[in-house]
């Protein structure tokens, strides 16, 4: 059974055609997934860039509750003042199928006031998944992108000081349970939710399997009939990863960020009949003083006398005319035509959604 199994894989591997784009960048399987691990630890061996004690007592708790697991007893009067140690919190992820050994990289981020973690290192602690049990031991060297100087009331940074990671820094010591081996069919989740790609989805994988063996269960989801055997199963997913077609086009969207000014038009994006007129305009007002001396021997007093001058400019920019079913490019080359800028674009977009003229969704970020 397995060896007339893996034949027919083997032939629907060389009868798939190599044309659109594969499952395995439009779905993910669904149970094989990632796992998010937290810790809280103590970053040391910093340059005097360290939290400061008076503002974080938390940082000397921790460090005092550590050395007393160490057989280090600190009395409870001792005001340690610290600028070599920082408190942290440690982030991870547990890839799926991680077996115990296997080391992952972490991410240490400062969570008091401390100005660099360049330097330091941190010191082993547990890293504890939703459930609260501890998947993962971190220790290492913290490598630090940024930095940060100051002198005489002048202060400079460059990225975020702050914050590292430790390249394989933390050891796997327990595995996620998954129900990867056990009876049922596979399921293939979307990336992005869409009838018209779950139905092709569906349609190529029983083209090149054979059978009804895939069905649609939503927009996100398709069922694939599949074999017990945990090996067996490896093979299938093999198959369907590789398996290409052509996904539906997207619904026409407009994601516009109103902060940076940043624009981004779909690709089925339409306009109906419209005419827009963009222009802007100007008004200038400069400030010249001048200084008022009195005569001698008059007893006057010198004054500044305010002089200002007003000056308003409006630009005259043509308005343009939108056509019935106007293409993306054709938009854009009009709005260039008018030398609008990004925000004027988004102006200009909003306008046109409020008169019912863009054919698309707008999405303000």
């Amino acid at each position: 059974m397995l060896r007339r199994f893996s034949l027919f894989l083997l032939l629907a591997l060389v009868a798939q055609g190599v044309w659109g784009e594969r499952i395995k960048d439009l779905a993910t399987i669904s149970g094989v997934r990632t796992n998010q691990l937290i810790g809280y630890g103590l970053v040391v061996g910093l340059t005097g860039t360290g939290d400061q004690t008076t503002q974080t007592p938390f940082t000397v708790k921790s460090l005092k509750s550590m050395l007393s697991n160490l057989g280090v007893t600190v009395p409870p009067e001792v005001n340690l003042q610290l600028k070599n140690v920082a408190a942290v919190s440690v982030q991870a992820e547990l890839p799926p199928f991680a077996k115990p050994g296997q080391t992952i990289d972490v991410t240490v981020s400062s969570i008091g006031n401390a100005k660099s973690l360049r330097g330091g290192s941190l010191l082993l602690l547990p890293l504890k998944g939703a459930d609260g049990a501890v998947y993962a031991m971190a220790q290492g060297n913290v490598v630090v992108g940024g930095l940060g100087a100051e002198a005489g009331g002048s202060k400079v940074t460059v990225n975020i000081p702050s914050a590292g990671r430790i390249p394989n820094g933390a050891t796997v010591e327990r595995q996620v349970t998954d129900a990867f081996g056990k009876d049922g069919p596979i399921v293939l989740n979307l990336r992005q939710a869409d009838f018209t790609t779950a139905e092709r989805m569906v349609e190529a994988i029983n083209k090149t399997l054979g059978g009804d063996i895939a069905q649609a269960l939503d927009a996100t989801s398709i069922q694939v009939n599949g074999p017990a055997d945990r090996h067996q199963r490896v093979s299938l997913i093999a198959v369907l990863e590789n398996i290409e077609l052509v996904p539906a086009q997207t619904a026409a969207k407009v994601i516009v960020n109103a902060r940076t000014g940043t624009v981004v038009i779909g690709q089925n994006v339409k306009v109906g009949p419209a005419a827009v007129s963009h222009g802007g305009l100007t008004v200038t007002i400069a400030s010249n003083p001048t200084v008022s001396q009195p005569a001698p021997l008059s007893n006057g007093q010198t004054v500044v006398v305010p002089n200002a001058s007003i000056a308003v400019n409006e630009e005259k920019k043509p308005m343009f005319l939108f056509d019935p079913g106007i293409a993306l490019n054709d938009i854009v080359r009009a709005v260039n035509q008018v030398g609008a800028a990004p925000s004027d674009l988004v102006a200009i977009l909003e306008a046109l959604k409020a008169a019912g003229a863009l054919k698309a969704e707008l999405i303000v970020i």
